[in-house]
């Protein structure tokens, strides 16, 4: 399934009454006409990223936040629009990786197989089958020694049965999204740039989902080949891309770099470094640093079983996606006040999640609502920053609430937009008979 390109202006015989930038704007705004693919960042002035967090079930709260954006944007632009259409790179690691896919992998009309409004039907659908529920106590515990909390049968499944044959270069927007190579030890970050390039790094959407969603101790990690140019196998034998990159952000942006610096023409004149020419929303999927579950006094006395299973819980897994993803965070937020342009990265994140809201395998309906309740309690809180220091999230005076930002981020990824058409639009030549 390919794309939906915008189609050049034809000289074929018949007189022309729209200029090429009318007819370009007509298209865009008209509701009734296929929505055009929106040009690279070549015809703009900025790049457009968004980044989406790992987090099981917790994909409920960006999903809820997604939603609420499209929407603003159908608003400016008319309802076949999709989030697709204004991102330049979406990256998704986990959950996120699922989400990635979905805005992303094309239907029989080559428009994105969800709209964001969708997200959350799939979660509240799917994820009781994908995490059901298991024995705790002492059974729970010697079946988590024996091998993952669940099979992930109905993950693959169903996975393969919404994305089909799709492969990553089949994506309707260019995607990033990150897993580990538990072979290797070596992060294996797939791409649509990559896969466009490199055959073997073209593997199926569906791989890649499982892959990046095979969260250690809870589902098992996922084999597969692909063929490289020559026609030779090429194994991966991948876990969950949240080892390397919970929070995938600054993977997002670097990989842009990559490719200016390999000569890709869709982002000239921008230069590797250019971030202040950069656009980012970054969705968290909440944590429980409120709850303050674990202090030194307990870890202290744990063995290996104490930092993999406490109270259903996993310390050590929490541990290391937390930082990761904080991390990824605090770098963003001062390269953007650095310079000065901190207005242009957005972070959404809930860090007052308690019980078994901050679970990312609690799937019964009450939990699963809850979570939508989350996403939309966050929408009205105020725009918060990571404190260095205390680790919390904090109030940033200068913004508004969530919601307020992403009205004006809207509006942003709508103007863009529509300065790119415009600018291509005066770049088609029309030969008048």
């Amino acid at each position: 399934m390919s794309p939906v390109h915008v189609p050049e202006l034809s000289s074929s015989g018949s007189s022309l009454t729209l200029n090429p930038v009318q007819w370009a704007l007509s298209r865009l705004s008209s509701s009734s006409a296929m929505t055009p693919k929106s040009p690279p960042p070549s015809y703009g002035s900025i790049v457009t990223v968004l980044s989406i967090d790992g987090g099981g079930v917790r994909g409920i709260i960006p999903g809820t936040i997604l939603a609420f954006l499209e929407e603003k944007l159908q608003e400016l632009d008319g309802p076949e629009v999709r989030l697709a259409d204004y991102f330049d790179v979406i990256a998704g690691t986990s959950t996120g990786g699922l989400v990635t896919a979905m805005l992303t992998a094309p239907n029989a009309q080559g428009r994105p197989l969800f709209a964001a409004k969708d997200i959350n039907n799939f979660y509240l659908e799917h994820c009781p089958k994908i995490f059901p529920a298991v024995s705790g106590g002492p059974l729970g515990l010697l079946r988590s020694m024996r091998g993952p909390k669940y099979d992930g049968q109905y993950l693959h499944s169903v996975v393969k049965q919404l994305l089909g044959d799709t492969r990553v270069d089949q994506a309707l927007q260019n995607i990033v999204v990150p897993t580990f190579d538990i072979k290797l030890l070596q992060p294996t970050i797939f791409s649509r740039y990559d896969a466009l390039n490199d055959v073997s790094k073209n593997a199926l959407m569906s791989d890649i989902c499982i892959s990046t969603s095979a969260a250690p101790t809870y589902l098992p990690g996922h084999h597969f080949e692909t063929k490289d140019k020559d026609g030779k196998p090429r194994a991966f034998n991948l876990i969950d891309g949240g080892v390397a990159a919970n929070n995938p952000t600054m993977l997002a942006m670097t990989h842009v770099s990559k490719q200016i610096l390999l000569g890709n023409q869709d982002f000239f004149p921008i230069k590797p470094t250019d971030y202040g020419k950069f656009l980012v929303l970054s969705l968290g999927t909440g944590s429980a640093k409120v709850e303050e579950k674990y202090d030194a006094a307990a870890c202290g006395k744990w063995g290996i079983l104490g930092w993999l299973y406490n109270q259903g819980a996993s310390p050590l897994i929490d541990s290391f996606s937390q930082a990761s993803a904080d991390l990824v965070d605090i770098q963003a937020s001062v390269l953007f006040q650095a310079l000065r342009c901190e207005k242009r990265y957005l972070r959404i994140q809930d860090d007052q999640l308690k019980g078994d809201t901050s679970s990312v395998d609690v799937s019964t309906p009450d939990n699963l609502n809850r979570l939508v309740g989350v996403g939309k309690a966050l929408l009205k809180r105020s725009v918060c920053r990571v404190d260095v220091e205390t680790g919390k999230s904090v109030p940033d005076k200068n913004r508004g609430t969530n919601e307020e930002e992403l009205v004006h981020f809207a509006r942003m990824l709508s103007q863009e937009r529509k300065a790119r058409f415009q600018k291509k639009g005066a770049s088609v030549t029309v030969n008048f008979l």
